[in-house]
């Protein structure tokens, strides 16, 4: 098996695709439309292509709950490791991107969260370096 897609549940797509390609610079991999919706994925532009992370509707009921319960408990729903935490933030906070968590220790990495304009909590973290 390998791992190849995951997905985070967004409010609005072309919202989601707006913030992650403009703010994060992630690439659009796949967008063609299923139903009413689309299959919209995205790729870091350094990491391996074939792992995409699919921007799903938050149409269904359950998906709204689910994301709205994680993130008024402070969870996030993704996790990116830049390759310089510190420079990512400064970068990050210079669009406007509103952090919930400045970088903090947490023991073996250090990590920040920020919201992504579409209902979730995003951590970006760095393992510490000896």
């Amino acid at each position: 098996m390998r791992l190849r897609l995951t997905s985070i549940i967004v409010a609005e797509q072309n919202q989601a695709e707006r913030f992650d390609r403009g703010v994060l610079g992630l690439i659009k991999k796949q967008d063609f439309p299923v139903g009413e919706f689309r299959w919209l994925s995205v790729v870091a532009p350094d990491g391996p292509e074939e792992f995409e992370l699919s921007l799903e509707p938050n149409a269904h009921p359950g998906a709204q709950a689910s994301q709205q319960a994680m993130r008024e408990s402070g969870i996030p729903l993704a996790a990116f490791e830049p390759d310089d935490l510190a420079a990512d933030f400064a970068r990050l906070s210079s669009k406007g991107v509103v952090f919930t968590l400045e970088p903090t220790d947490a023991g073996q990495v250090s990590i920040a969260m920020f919201e992504d304009t579409c209902g979730n909590l995003i951590q970006i973290y760095q393992h510490k370096r000896d």
